[in-house]
């Protein structure tokens, strides 16, 4: 008489089990595909590193279009200009009455949030300065500072979450923090890398595990996310003609579109 094997509960829970993707092959893969569609994205935006600060918390739930009114209306004023040392830029922003600031930063929307906000940032960084009149004003304060107490203090500012502290610190202070955005999140959750619940840190995590520590590169990945998001990965999206359709399934699967295996063979 023949008996099968019994199958355990927990072989059976095994074999049900997926393996985890390997999420290094899919993000080299993803990036060098970007980069090969759209090129350097030149981002972020902005003659100076106090105007992206600025830009960072402008661009709080809006589009990059009304933000770039909002500087334009500062610039106007005289606010944002770069001959102008860090310092008295940051003493000018808080000095100005907030109902002016507000109406100078409307086109950004939700501008008295907004402009209470800004306000908060700039005393803090003048703080930061300690009295010193350097050619950059309180950067000089700020570049010995270790990434992660910064990002700390960024934190306690109000009205700065993780993902606006971590573009000023990417964008505006060159520190090796990825930014994580509605995009990143779209993207990563539909090839199949995330739960759709996973937090800030954890996808976060998933790049600065799997890519090289490079400002450089975190800058040019997020900015490629970012055009992917708004010309493809959309809340409804175009994915018949997104650079990224052969990575559809790839994930679920362990397996990469051959153009990126043949590719591999000849890298050192």
């Amino acid at each position: 008489m023949n008996v099968k094997p019994r199958t355990t509960d927990t072989a059976r829970a095994r074999a049900n089990v997926r393996a985890k993707p390997d999420p290094l092959p899919i993000l080299h893969f993803a990036f060098c595909t970007l980069h090969s569609k759209f090129g350097p994205q030149h981002w972020w935006p902005g003659d100076t590193a106090f105007e992206m600060m600025v830009g960072a918390i402008l661009a709080q739930n809006t589009n990059w279009g009304n933000v770039e009114r909002a500087i334009a209306n500062l610039k106007a004023a005289g606010l944002l200009d770069p001959r102008r040392p860090v310092l008295s830029l940051a003493e000018g922003l808080a000095e100005l009455p907030q109902p002016r600031l507000a109406e100078l930063i409307r086109p950004s929307g939700c501008f008295r949030v907004k402009a209470k906000r800004l306000r908060e940032f700039v005393l803090w960084l003048r703080r930061q300065a300690d009295g010193r009149q350097t050619a950059d004003g309180s950067f000089a304060a700020l570049r010995g500072r270790p990434t992660e107490q910064l990002r700390r203090e960024l934190l306690g500012i109000h009205g700065i979450g993780p993902e606006t502290a971590d573009s000023i610190l990417l964008y505006a202070l060159r520190r090796r923090k990825f930014v994580v955005d509605a995009y990143t999140r779209r993207l990563l959750a539909r090839h199949g890398l995330i739960a759709p619940a996973a937090s800030y840190a954890e996808i976060q995590s998933l790049f600065e595990r799997n890519l090289p520590p490079s400002q450089r590169l975190y800058n040019e990945y997020h900015a490629l996310i970012v055009r992917l998001g708004k010309e493809f990965c959309r809340t409804k999206p175009r994915c018949d003609r997104c650079p990224l359709a052969p990575l559809l399934g790839a994930a679920l699967h362990n397996v990469l579109p051959p153009r990126h295996q043949d590719g591999e063979k000849g890298e050192n």
